[in-house]
């Protein structure tokens, strides 16, 4: 029988069990009855906790020493990894060179630093804007010279924002740069982990995540080594960040094109005669995974907010509110970055044993525990103790996201939903720091013009995150493994499988990519 005669208009094949010749179709979700959401509600729990049946389970697909995992890898894939991997870190630093210097630019601007704040929110804002436009470009046209023109738009800006004079023409400048750094996130981290051996993408996860902490620290460190030192001051910062991205489009146009797109790109040819399907299968995906796509953006909304408001505000208080001096405020965010790479790397690890959700949940309540310490705490070595463990959880859940996300989202769109799912939760935590520091202002310290409380706003806020982000977690689908079932279609009745519920499978096993399973079967079948 031929696969396109057992595709309906109403259901769409998600598994095929070619030793029983067995077929599974999915409900659309315009279909999805108060039965079948209650079955769905009704298996989160269950499902939220490893069992050791499960944990045996996930050691033959996943090494418990993931290092090793790591030399699975060829020069290729390595390279694909590091330049992805480069990308995400240096537009983590370009992001918090405002952080860094909210202070400074305050000064030199002639303006309250809550004004500044709203670069970071306008940032944010807009980034949805490049997840968008560089998504539909990485999806449809490859990864390789969307990669390269994020790289070569960053050059542009940071140089033009050195040169800034007005508070409006900075403005004006971190809004491009919001449009470019929203695209730099799903090109970056498609190009690093869809080539990579499955058994390793776990682990590569939560390093890529963690970029986004590297990129913190060195900005730190090039803070304390360049603006401090430079007579122009915090403008030395963003003609310093403009140079290493020139380095990164190099080594990228010296690689292929990504291996994974090309073959999907010849799939997608081969069952539809050459042409290219993008925009119906796009349609089709919108239809099939809206759902998913609003659940993914609420969770990343969440996960946003952790970061932002844990992160960006914090240099402000250590300088304002605590009066560290220079020194003392780098080692404090050294510090913190450490804890936040150590747990990046450690709990992405772990979720392929755990499960994606309960690692999440660990972190949440983690995180929780270290709230008080972090918020009320000011003397250095108890601050510096708190703010590690603090960032070891708030990033450690982090370092599940970019698996995580490509398990639930489909092939096919791999670079858009990821990034517009990001983005769009961007947009919505990007009043943290304004809202932060507006708060703040409601709480200041006696004796002291100028200086507030930020630490207590902070705590409290961070406090109403993790409630969130545990509730949303613990509530929403997981798909641990799903790519790794796709490629081995007689793997539903393992016990992992059977453990994953998504909302485009209510109420049955193994979610998988539509999409993409449809084009490996219809192959198969020709052949």
């Amino acid at each position: 029988m031929a696969a396109d005669s057992i595709v309906s208009q109403e259901e769409s094949v998600v598994s095929y069990d070619k030793a029983e010749g067995r077929i599974t179709y999915l409900k659309p979700q315009s279909q999805i009855t108060w039965s079948d959401a209650k079955h769905y509600l009704g298996t989160r729990l269950p499902t939220l906790f490893p069992t050791k049946r499960s944990i045996k389970e996930a050691r033959k697909h996943y090494p418990l020493n993931p290092f090793p995992a790591l030399r699975s890898m060829n020069w290729l894939q390595t390279q694909y990894f590091l330049v992805g991997f480069l990308a995400w870190t240096w537009d983590a630093l370009d992001f918090f060179a405002v952080s860094l210097n909210m202070t400074n630019l305050a000064r030199d601007l002639d303006r309250p630093v809550k004004d500044i704040s709203h670069a970071i929110t306008l940032v944010l804002l807009l980034r949805v804007v490049g997840a968008l436009i560089f998504g539909y470009l990485g999806d449809r046209y490859g990864r390789k010279y969307s990669f390269v023109a994020t790289m070569v738009l960053i050059v542009i800006i940071q140089i033009g924002t050195g040169f800034v004079t007005t508070f409006s023409a900075f403005l004006g400048c971190r809004a491009i740069f919001g449009i470019i750094m929203g695209s730099v996130f799903g090109v970056a981290s498609a190009t690093s982990l869809e080539n990579a051996p499955h058994k390793a993408k776990s682990i590569l996860s939560g390093i890529f995540q963690e970029g986004y902490a590297f990129g913190y620290l060195l900005g730190v460190v090039f803070q304390r080594a360049i603006v401090d030192n430079s007579p122009h001051g915090w403008r030395a910062m963003f003609w310093f960040s403009s140079g290493p991205p020139v380095l990164f489009i190099a080594w990228r146009l010296m690689l292929p094109e990504s291996q994974h797109y090309l073959e999907r790109v010849r799939l997608e040819k081969l069952e539809n005669d050459g042409e290219s399907q993008f925009w119906k299968n796009a349609k089709l995906a919108c239809s099939q995974y809206w759902l998913s796509m609003v659940y993914l953006v609420l969770l990343m909304a969440g996960f946003n907010f952790s970061s932002h408001g844990s992160q960006d505000l914090f240099p402000t208080m250590l300088t304002s509110q605590y009066q560290f001096s220079a020194d003392a405020s780098t080692v404090t965010n050294s510090v913190a970055n450490l804890g936040a790479i150590a747990g990046g790397i450690i709990v992405a690890h772990s979720s392929s044993f755990i499960g994606r959700r309960f690692a999440i949940l660990l972190c949440c309540i983690g995180g929780g525990a270290m709230l008080y310490p972090w918020g009320f705490i000011a003397n250095k070595s108890g601050l510096n103790a708190s703010v590690f463990f603090l960032q070891f959880f708030v990033q450690g859940a982090w370092g599940i996201v970019p698996i995580h996300l490509t398990e639930l989202a489909p092939a096919e769109f791999r670079a858009l939903i990821t990034g517009v799912a990001y983005q769009l939760g961007n947009m919505i935590s990007s009043a943290s720091s304004t809202i932060e520091a507006t708060l703040g202002e409601k709480f200041p310290i006696e004796g002291r013009e100028g200086a507030y409380d930020y630490g207590k706003v902070m705590c409290i806020f961070m406090g109403c995150v993790f409630a969130y982000l545990l509730i949303i977690t613990v509530l929403g689908p997981e798909n641990k493994g799903g790519e790794l079932r796709l490629s081995s279609p007689g793997m539903e009745d393992d016990v992992e499988s059977q453990n994953n519920v998504s909302f485009e499978r209510v109420g049955e096993i193994q979610p998988a990519s539509e999409l993409n399973f449809k084009q490996e079967f219809q192959h198969k079948e020709r052949v």
